[in-house]
């Protein structure tokens, strides 16, 4: 797990051509406003959190995020004991992310 700040967060998912972003935060948080194409899986549902991690492509490169960063960095400390070797957190998360929110 890698804590980015919201520059090299940005920088290296648009390098990134294996890049997914997940949001971490519940449903309701998400339909306020997300970073685009980000996939929503709520970290505070804990089994269906891990049932839909163990559908995800361990080989891919994960860029999460949720309201502060606090969430997120879990979501990658767990994500790298399941066996997934790349999560970046977004540092800050999207309260004070400065790309495009879609609402």
């Amino acid at each position: 797990m890698a804590d980015l700040s919201q520059l090299d967060w940005a920088s290296r998912l648009g390098d990134d051509e294996q890049a997914l972003i997940l949001d971490v935060r519940t449903p309701q948080e998400f339909e306020e406003g997300y970073i685009p194409e980000a996939i929503n899986i709520n970290i505070y549902e804990p089994q269906r959190f891990l049932d839909a991690l163990e559908k995800l492509d361990k080989t891919k490169n994960y860029y999460v995020y949720c309201r502060a960063g606090n969430r997120s960095r879990q979501a990658c400390a767990l994500m790298n004991n399941l066996g997934f070797p790349t999560a970046f957190n977004l540092e800050g998360g999207i309260i004070e992310w400065q790309g495009q929110i879609i609402q």
